[in-house]
């Protein structure tokens, strides 16, 4: 028989928990996508994307997830038969490896390592070896390592030897700060599934005037992700999109984004060094380390090593299945070897507490030795010390 007190917590880096408002907003009766009331929702969020993406340029959307603007990406700016660089240090870095080949580039890898971050003194070697490379790829939170990249540096490591940069801040936009127009970054991707607490179908590409010249100079070989076509159609006034947004996302949109502005961008960026500083606690708590470098900036998802001689693949699963309680594991070479906890978009402190409590019966379940409340406590303590409310964003 179901157990109806067997409460769900979703503590995945994407899909992320959606507040309320947002469903509720997207449960309202469909409106025609030319109509007036929905135009205005549509320019509404278009300049709302532009504060969150802290730019000035064309934030393009695309039905699509964030894989989707990470293709439109390399769609505009890969040239067949030319040098790309991409910089990856995870699975989801690996995925431009991949997206790059399938548009014809010549692609130089270089791979940091899962669990490294991109070295700049790295890429500006790898730059001055190959002066041909036009384009450099990588990624600001890289999801399956929890790994965060100093975006600012490789900018400028890449701008100085005259390339352009595109970064997939699919989880990390947001959460962490990437202001695009400080630091120069001339393409940044993303998805509305992760810290812009809305549900997957949403693709974002804030691009700056460079990166659309190089797409123009280079026409062709696509069509829906074209990002001129998508520009033109968003600077009209009132904006248009050449082909039917998403609707009901859009309704969804427009209101996670008012969320955003009414908690504003510096405290949503603060929320979530709290949330990340609370659950790196918790596993030092526990004698678990982080997987990766030490990072006060990694406030997107804490991967923690799994401690040897228990089935670290069976933890998310008897979280999930006991506990109700969803966390990713490792992927790839990774698999039972980490847990991954996310705490980008709608989480608050109970939400890390509750996890960790259910982390720390999991592993007792295990057969490791846990001392129940250890984790939980320095997560506490943490929450106690910085002041914040136990309530999330509203």
């Amino acid at each position: 028989m179901a157990n109806l007190f067997h409460k769900q917590y979703l503590m995945t880096a994407g899909p992320t928990p959606i507040p309320p408002a947002v469903s509720q907003a997207m449960a309202q009766p469909v409106l025609y996508h030319r109509a007036p009331a929905f135009v205005e929702v549509y320019a509404r969020c278009l300049s709302r994307l532009k504060d969150v993406f802290q730019t000035q340029n064309d934030v393009l959307v695309f039905a699509a997830s964030g894989s989707g603007a990470m293709e439109s990406a390399v769609a505009n700016l890969v040239r067949p038969g030319e040098p790309v660089l991409v910089a990856s240090c995870g699975k989801f870095g690996e995925r431009w490896v991949e997206l790059a080949e399938a548009f014809g580039a010549e692609v130089v890898h270089h791979d940091a390592g899962w669990g490294n971050r991109v070295e700049p003194a790295e890429l500006e070697r790898l730059l001055a070896e190959d002066s041909g490379v036009e384009v450099v790829f990588t990624t600001l939170s890289e999801t399956s390592t929890g790994v965060v990249n100093d975006i600012q540096a490789l900018t400028e490591v890449a701008h100085a030897a005259g390339a352009l940069i595109a970064v997939d801040a699919v989880s990390g936009l947001g959460a962490v700060p990437i202001p695009q127009d400080d630091w120069g970054v001339d393409v940044v991707v993303s998805g509305s599934q992760k810290a812009l607490m809305c549900p997957p179908g949403l693709a974002f590409a804030g691009v700056n005037e460079a990166a659309l010249a190089r797409a123009e100079e280079s026409p062709g070989r696509r069509a829906y992700f074209d990002w001129g076509a998508t520009a033109t159609g968003q600077r009209k006034d009132p904006p248009d999109s050449p082909f039917t947004p998403a609707v009901t996302l859009f309704m969804g949109l427009d209101v996670a984004l008012e969320m955003i502005e009414r908690e504003g961008l510096e405290d949503v960026f603060e929320r979530h060094r709290v949330l990340g500083r609370a659950a790196r606690a918790a596993a030092k708590a526990l004698d678990l380390d982080a997987f990766g470098p030490e990072d006060e900036n990694a406030n997107v998802v804490t991967a923690i090593k799994l401690p040897e001689g228990i089935d670290g693949a069976a933890v998310p699963k008897l979280m999930r299945d006991r506990f109700g309680v969803t966390i990713a594991g490792g992927q790839g070479k990774l698999k039972g070897r980490i847990a991954r906890i996310a705490h980008c978009g709608y989480f608050a402190p109970f939400d890390i507490v509750t996890t960790f409590a259910a982390f720390e019966m999991t592993l007792r379940e295990l057969g490791h030795d846990v001392e129940l409340g250890t984790g939980v406590g320095a997560a506490q303590a943490v929450f106690l010390e910085a002041g914040v409310p136990a309530a999330a964003p509203a």
